[in-house]
């Protein structure tokens, strides 16, 4: 049952493409139309028929999908819109309604993955889809409005949408290939594996950099846990629950400060229309390093 409403949503997802990539192909004024089209038609493939895609084929994709955003061949589509007047009144009339949609995705994917064996990502995508009704009856659009939204929402993120997917899938390859052994022999070389305090710092500094690389705190979690956490905390007696809960928390202060945490700093600032993109990220670090010193003393008083 789960896999099978997992792939129902990765072909809703795969939709939203392909209507990104029809805005792109038959707008009006379209930068790039070509290469825009051909990246969200793509990435329409590959999440609605992934699945049933032999997995070099799917890498080749991939690699089709980094060349056009490498080179600058995806562009930001023009859709028409709204009004601005329009836009202020309707905002006047609906109010904090707005936001029953959003809470609507959380309350979802939480009831779902607490009290079901469905599993948190269903449950985000049961939020998403429940979110959506909500919106519509709320704000009484059309779904032609919502296809030309996603499209356009989907085209201001950019190819960053999928950069979350691709560190993920590199932290994965990255332990399977043994990186955390390469860092853990390294990090012996420099601390000495019985004092805990010098094991604790280089835990959570070392889950915040390696965050800052990869991107994403779930794949340096493995990698880091394993070539540092297990050798210098958890083998000192440290509790691995509160350890390692605080060590993922601690690789999230280094998303702060980050521009690889795509979906975090830069599609935010791409969505505000800021003109330093790095706006957001220089705003976080001073909290940032705060929040990785708090860890680091947290991990010492609480998991010993």
């Amino acid at each position: 049952m789960q896999d099978l409403l997992l792939e129902i949503l990765y072909v809703m997802c795969g939709v939203v493409c392909f209507i990104a990539a029809y805005c792109a192909f038959f707008g009006k004024e379209q930068e790039s139309r070509t290469g825009t089209s051909l990246f969200w038609f793509i990435l329409g493939v590959i999440f609605a028929f992934g699945k049933y895609i032999p997995k070099n084929v799917v890498g080749l994709m991939i690699l089709v999908l980094a060349a056009l955003a490498a080179f600058k061949k995806v562009k930001v589509g023009r859709f028409s819109t709204s009004s601005a007047e329009f836009r202020e009144r309707k905002a006047g009339e609906i109010g904090d309604k707005l936001f029953i949609p959003a809470l609507a995705i959380a309350a979802a994917a939480f009831g779902v993955a607490q009290y079901t064996s469905l599993g948190g990502l269903v449950g985000l995508g049961i939020g998403a889809i429940a979110a959506l009704l909500l919106s519509l009856v709320i704000t009484k659009a059309t779904l032609s409005e919502v296809g030309r939204e996603s499209g356009r929402l989907l085209h201001q993120v950019g190819p960053s949408s999928i950069l979350p997917q691709l560190l993920a899938a590199l932290g994965a390859l990255f332990n399977a290939a043994g990186v955390g052994d390469v860092i853990s022999d390294g990090i012996s070389a420099v601390f000495p594996s019985n004092n805990v305090v010098l094991g604790v710092v280089a835990y959570c500094v070392g889950m915040a950099l390696f965050t800052m690389i990869m991107g994403n705190a779930f794949a340096a979690f493995a990698v880091i846990t394993a070539g540092v956490g297990v050798p210098l905390v958890l083998n000192q007696g440290a509790d691995p629950a509160i350890a390692a809960a605080l060590a993922m928390t601690a690789g999230y202060c280094g998303t702060l400060m980050t521009p690889m945490a795509a979906n975090f700093n830069i599609v935010s600032a791409s969505i505000l229309e800021l003109k330093d993109k790095y706006m957001i990220i220089k705003k976080q670090i001073p909290v940032g390093i705060a929040m990785l010193v708090i860890h680091i003393i947290l991990m010492l008083m609480l998991a010993f």
